[in-house]
């Protein structure tokens, strides 16, 4: 079955890419989640739509990957969240908040789907993040969580 990918499937592609997988895993787990739509000569052109909009946020190289690398690994970058006694917070330290701050410390947005968390931030205090800057770049990230 051939199908265009509307997001990152890990092991298959990336959002856009034009793949055949076996009938069964297309229709009974891609099509179904959304992660993926059928291939026809008119699905094409989303499916290059898709591809545009993803170069359009991807880091450009690996010298540009390794640049934001090393801005987000210099120093620790602080997340503010509302927190109560204790160090409890109201909720959880999403990828958005993670973005949204490696975005102010790096001087560009930095794509949230490539933010690992490794499990939900629950806690003031230091942790760590990695991102998936480039094929070959990765950063570790150490997050201060403070309260606002």
């Amino acid at each position: 079955m051939k199908i265009i990918l509307t997001q990152e499937v890990d092991g298959l592609g990336a959002a856009g890419d034009v793949v055949e997988v076996k009938n069964g895993y297309g229709r009974n787990f891609l099509l179904p989640q959304g992660f993926a739509i059928r291939w026809t000569r008119g699905a094409q052109s989303e499916a290059d739509a898709i591809k545009k909009a993803r170069s359009a946020r991807a880091v450009r190289d690996e010298a540009h990957a390794a640049e934001i690398k090393g801005k987000l690994e210099k120093a620790p970058v602080d997340v503010k969240v509302k927190a109560g006694q204790g160090g409890r917070l109201f909720g959880a330290v999403t990828v958005g908040d993670v973005a949204e701050a490696l975005g102010e410390v790096a001087g560009e947005s930095i794509d949230k789907r490539t933010i690992v968390l490794g499990g939900a931030i629950k806690t003031l205090g230091a942790h760590q993040v990695s991102i998936k800057l480039h094929d070959e770049v990765s950063a570790a990230v150490a997050l201060n969580v403070i309260p606002a």
